[in-house]
């Protein structure tokens, strides 16, 4: 088996082993599998011969839809391939994975995921397995947040927590969708402040951002990324955000972290999501391992780095052995994670046990599971 090595943009290298704050992190080592292009694997010497499909499996506007259209913008500069980007949201990311199963593994159709596509085998939305089924390319994380109109009574996350236990699920947050990553993330927070809150389900970041603009909800469940602009207009107020220290945003202050409140949470910050490219995994090599090299290069662009300061996006690639390792361990602390707060997902959901996943602390021993083989090794 390959191991699971990361690289930096500075060339040092890392071992990334297991612990809840990998599981949970947002900022672990980057990692990336290196690749060289042999005249074996110019089977797809010919490929693309035509346009190529990126399906986002959240709305247009949000976090995951504004990293894939940046990343594939600048692979198209790099390689001269044409690519094209729809969305098809809904059951996170349950519907965009459906449809794609049903497309061949030519390397024309590429799966525009978030967060290694962990919460359909959850949520019961499919029986697709991230590691058997398909290769992702991990690239970048966000930070979630929480956030409120400017007239909002609540003035810090204090004031929520404390007007939550006075009033349990009478305070409403929107998220992305039920059982999606602003959903685990919320439900993480407020399992930690012994809270409970009315969660909103909505088809991606970018309309959960517009619930709470609106006034549809007491608070905007969502990324950092997807607040801050209207942060800096002044739409919004941000209560906290699950980076690991505060944010200094010029022209707008201290954007505090979620572990000044909740000091239980520090071990475990940054939180947040994670930005993928996925491919049926029965793709040719060869082509897989040209799409590694434009992904890890258009990671390092200029327009990837202006994106990410401006939007507080993370740098962190992953391919290979290592996304394969990833998207195991983030799915089973979800499964984890989603058994323990049944009640504020509010719809049945599949636990390690029954996923054939271990226990979290368990997971070093259990990788690689059995029969398990790396595709681009």
């Amino acid at each position: 088996m390959g191991n699971d090595t990361g690289r930096k943009g500075n060339g040092n290298i890392v071992m990334p082993g297991f612990d809840r704050r990998q599981f949970l992190g947002a900022a672990g080592a980057a990692a990336v599998t290196p690749f060289i292009l042999s005249s074996k694997s110019a089977s797809a010497a010919g490929w693309p011969e035509r346009a190529i499909t990126t399906v986002v499996m959240y709305g247009a506007g949000g976090g995951t839809d504004t990293v894939l259209r940046t990343i594939t913008a600048e692979m198209v500069k790099t390689t001269g391939w044409e690519i094209n980007v729809i969305n098809k949201p809904g059951a996170v990311g349950g519907i965009a994975t459906k449809f794609m199963l049903g497309k061949p593994a030519d390397g024309y159709w590429w799966l525009g995921a978030a967060n290694y596509n962990k919460f359909v085998r959850v949520m019961g939305h499919s029986d697709s397995v991230a590691w058997d089924d398909w290769q992702y390319f991990q690239g970048g994380n966000s930070l979630a947040a929480w956030s409120v109109k400017p007239d909002s009574p609540y003035q810090t996350v204090e004031d929520v927590i404390e007007d939550a236990r006075k009033n349990p699920g009478k305070i409403s947050i929107s998220t992305s969708g039920t059982g999606g990553v602003w959903h685990e993330l919320a439900a993480i927070v407020s399992e930690a402040a012994g809270i409970n809150l009315k969660f909103v389900p909505y088809k991606g970041g970018k309309p959960a951002t517009l619930a709470g603009l609106q006034g549809e909800v007491d608070i905007a469940g969502g990324g950092v990324h997807e607040h801050i602009e209207h942060v800096r207009a002044g739409n919004l107020r941000m209560l906290q955000q699950t980076g690991a220290t505060d944010l200094e945003v010029e022209g707008v202050g201290t954007l505090r972290s979620i572990g000044d409140a909740i000091p239980s949470l520090k071990p475990l910050l940054p939180l947040g999501g994670i930005y993928n490219l996925a491919l049926k995994r029965d793709t040719p090599v060869g082509i897989l391992k040209q799409i590694a090299v434009a992904w890890e290069k258009a990671f390092h662009s200029d327009a990837w780095n202006a994106v990410a300061k401006q939007k507080f996006f993370q740098t962190d690639i992953r391919t290979g052995e290592a996304a394969d390792r990833r998207a195991a361990q983030v799915e089973c602390l979800t499964a984890d994670t989603f058994t323990r707060v049944q009640e504020q997902i509010g719809k049945p959901v599949r636990g390690t046990k029954e996923l054939g996943l271990p226990n979290p602390n368990e997971f070093d021993a259990w990788w690689p599971p059995k029969g398990y083989k790396p595709r681009m090794a």
